[in-house]
């Protein structure tokens, strides 16, 4: 076998190696699967999402407590008014609302999240 033969075959070798890796690497998640009631609809209409009597409340009790989001900031952020919460709302949004990830201690009820994605959704105003 010559030279210019064994790095035809290298090369194939590598390149049949590399399609083999990438399809391997792909797959479809279901959402729904992955994130239970994440893509359920949700009537923002029907749903109170002020951000003084709905959603700082919520964030009070369940994310700016001793440990978390609170003025010690061990979750690497403080949320204790409108202007941290807010700066934060794309965060809290993956995290508490799609991932369901957070609160550490345990994931929201569907009504909290309702609560957050709607006054997300609405432009997070500071009512």
């Amino acid at each position: 076998m010559n030279h210019q033969q064994k790095l035809i075959n290298i090369l194939s070798a590598g390149l049949i190696l590399s399609m083999m890796i990438s399809a391997t690497g792909c797959y479809y998640d279901k959402e729904a699967l992955l994130y239970p009631g994440s893509n359920q609809v949700v009537d923002c209409a029907t749903i109170s999402a002020k951000f003084s009597t709905d959603v700082s409340p919520l964030i009070a009790g369940k994310c700016a407590t001793s440990g978390c989001h609170d003025a010690t900031a061990s979750g690497g952020l403080i949320f204790q008014n409108y202007t941290q919460v807010s700066s934060a709302k794309d965060r809290i949004n993956i995290r508490a609302v799609v991932e369901k990830s957070m609160p550490s201690a345990a994931p929201l009820q569907p009504s909290e999240i309702n609560i957050i994605k709607c006054w997300i959704e609405s432009g997070a105003p500071n009512n």
